[in-house]
C-alpha cells in the first residue's frame, strides 16, 4: 500500500509539473504574440454594468490592468484607460482575473493580484476611480501582511460599500514555526465604506481552504455577503463549502455544499460560481473529480446554504466540460460552461424559470477555434449576457434569451 501511495504521489507531482509548464508556456506565448495595452490583446476580461447601463471591462493586457467602457452593449468601446503605470508581473493563474464593481455615483473599484516571486506568492492590490473611470488612484495593497494573497473577489453591496474576500497564506509560517502541519490557506475578508478607496482591517473567515481556486461571491440580502469556496475537509478532501456572513464584519459557519469526496493533495485551479436570486435561492456551480462524482455540477439552496439539492450534472463528459458560471438574472437563472469537441471550443447554456428546479435543454451559444478566457455572465438589470474574450474573434457580449 505504501509503494502504491508513493507511485500515486509521484504521478500526481509529474502531472502538476506538466500542467504548470503548459500553463506557463501558453501564457508566455500569448504575451509574446500581443504586447499592446489594448482590449484585443487581453487575456482576462471581467465585465460589470454600471447602474446607468454603461458596460465596464477590466482587463489584463501587455502587463497592465486597464479599463474600457461601452454605451452600446459592447458593440464599440472607449479608448482604454491604463490603471497601472508600470508593467507588472500580473497573476496569470487559470483562476485569477481582475475584479471590478461600478457604483451609481460613477465610482469604480478594482482589485487584482500580482506575483511577488517565482514561487507564485501573490499580492492583492486595489484602486478606485472617483471620476467615472477617467483616472485611477495608485494601486495599494489590500493588507499590510507580506505573505501571499491571491484570487480576490469583489462585491458591491446595496449601500455602495464594497466587500472583498481573498485567499491568504499568512498562517502557514506560524504553523511551521510551531511544528504544526498546515494545509492550504486562509479565507480572509475586508470591507470598504468609501467605495473601494480604503479597506477595513482584514479578518480570517476560515482556515485551511484550497489555496488555488477562485471564490464565488454574492449577497443574500443587503449587508449579508456570501462566499463559496473549495474547502479542505478532513482527510484532505477538497470539496466545496459556503459561508453566509452575519454582516460585512462577522463571519458565518462553514457549510458543505456536496460530498464529492475529492481527496487530492494538489491544486485543481478550477473554482466555483455563486449567484443568489431575489427570492433568496443560492445557485452554485462547480467542478470536481471526486470518488462520488466527476465533472461539472449545479445545486441550489433555499435555506441560506444550510442544505443543498442533489447535484445536477452539466455538459457532455466526452467533451471535457469546464468553467461553469451561474447568474440569477431579472427573469430567471442562467448557466454557461465550456466544452471542446476536438476542433472547437463551445459555450453551452441552460436557463431556469423556477429557481433552479428545472432547466432547459443545453444549447450552444458561441464557439471559437483558438484559445479563450472563461465564460462569464453579466446583467444590466434587464437582460443577461455572455461575456467572453477569445483570441480569434476578440471580445464578445452576447444576449442570452429574449430578456422577458
Amino acid at each position: 500500500m505504501l509503494r502504491m501511495s508513493l507511485i500515486a504521489t509521484l504521478a500526481l507531482s509529474l502531472c502538476q509539473s506538466a500542467a504548470q509548464a503548459q500553463i506557463s508556456h501558453n501564457h508566455h506565448a500569448a504575451e509574446a504574440a500581443c504586447e499592446e495595452v489594448a482590449l484585443r490583446c487581453a487575456s482576462k476580461v471581467t465585465p460589470a454594468f454600471a447602474p446607468d447601463g454603461t458596460l465596464w471591462l477590466a482587463f489584463m493586457a501587455g502587463g497592465h490592468i486597464s479599463v474600457a467602457s461601452s454605451k452600446d452593449q459592447g458593440r464599440s468601446f472607449s479608448a482604454p484607460v491604463q490603471v497601472t503605470k508600470e508593467r507588472l508581473k500580473l497573476d496569470w493563474g487559470p483562476d485569477a482575473r481582475p475584479q471590478i464593481v461600478a457604483e451609481k455615483n460613477g465610482g469604480i473599484a478594482l482589485a487584482f493580484s500580482t506575483f511577488r516571486d517565482k514561487a507564485f506568492n501573490g499580492q492583492v492590490l486595489t484602486t478606485k476611480s472617483a471620476d467615472g473611470g477617467q483616472s485611477f488612484a495608485d494601486p495599494t495593497p489590500i493588507t499590510s501582511n507580506n505573505e501571499s494573497q491571491r484570487f480576490v473577489a469583489l462585491g458591491l453591496d446595496a449601500d455602495g460599500s464594497v466587500f472583498a474576500a481573498w485567499i491568504d497564506k499568512r498562517n502557514r509560517v506560524p504553523a511551521q514555526q510551531e511544528g504544526r502541519k498546515y494545509e492550504g490557506a486562509g479565507l480572509f475578508f475586508a470591507s470598504s465604506k468609501d467605495g473601494g478607496a480604503t479597506y477595513s482591517e482584514t479578518q480570517l473567515a476560515a482556515d485551511n481552504i484550497c489555496e488555488c481556486c477562485r471564490l464565488g461571491l454574492a449577497f443574500a440580502s443587503p449587508g449579508h455577503p456570501v462566499v463559496v469556496f473549495r474547502n479542505i475537509f478532513e482527510g484532505g478532501v477538497r470539496d466545496h463549502a459556503v459561508m453566509t456572513f452575519a454582516d460585512p464584519a462577522t463571519r458565518g459557519e462553514v457549510r458543505r455544499i456536496s460530498n464529492d469526496n475529492w481527496q487530492i493533495a494538489a491544486c485543481p485551479h478550477h473554482g466555483p460560481s455563486l449567484s443568489i436570486s431575489a427570492a433568496g435561492t443560492y445557485h452554485v456551480t462547480w467542478f470536481t473529480s471526486g470518488k462520488v462524482r466527476k465533472g461539472l455540477f449545479y445545486a441550489r439552496s433555499q435555506d441560506e446554504g444550510r442544505t443543498f439539492s442533489d447535484p445536477l450534472p452539466l455538459g457532455r463528459a466526452d467533451r471535457n466540460p469546464t468553467r461553469p458560471y451561474v447568474l440569477a438574472g431579472p427573469h430567471g437563472t442562467t448557466m454557461v460552461w465550456k466544452e471542446f469537441d476536438g476542433e472547437k471550443t463551445a459555450i453551452n447554456a441552460m436557463t431556469s424559470r423556477d429557481e433552479g428546479k428545472s432547466w432547459s435543454t443545453p444549447s450552444t451559444i458561441a464557439t471559437t477555434t483558438d484559445t479563450s478566457d472563461h465564460p462569464l455572465l453579466v446583467s444590466d438589470g434587464h437582460k443577461v449576457y455572455l461575456s467572453w474574450m477569445t483570441k480569434a474573434d476578440g471580445y464578445r457580449l452576447l444576449q442570452i434569451g429574449d430578456g422577458s
